[in-house]
């Protein structure tokens, strides 16, 4: 049966069994699933982040920028991250189990694919 909604006002989830479905979802972390969650957001600069961190220990993340610009700040090492800087049209692999974080350099428009089920968020700390 096909399946047509906003994909900023709801996530797909894709289980390893194959099966799509929509993933209830109002704030904080995307929820984790036994594969992956699909899901659009939107950022403008200067605005709060939604958290301090995350990593994916059972997959790599695909970061797709549809419009705008960000940065990605990979801790790939001790010390300070890294900064890669991601345009319109580009894809960005987060390899699996780094911390990152995004940073919103101009109003983007960003689909991200988050593997689960596992996975680690850090809470803003005010």
């Amino acid at each position: 049966m096909p399946l047509q909604f906003g994909l900023g006002r709801s996530l797909i989830g894709l289980d390893r069994e194959g099966e799509v479905r929509l993933v209830p979802w109002k704030s904080g972390p995307p929820p984790r699933i036994d594969g992956y969650v699909v899901g659009l957001t939107r950022s403008e600069p200067g605005s709060p982040p939604r958290h301090a961190g995350e990593r994916h220990p059972d997959a790599d993340e695909v970061l797709v920028l549809i419009s705008g610009r960000i940065e990605v700040l990979l801790e790939e090492k001790e010390g300070d991250p890294t900064t890669y800087e991601v345009g319109p049209g580009e894809a960005f692999v987060v390899p699996k189990g780094l911390w990152h974080r995004l940073v919103a350099l101009e109003p983007t428009q960003l689909l991200h694919i988050t593997p689960g089920p596992q996975g680690e968020w850090r809470p803003l700390i005010s």
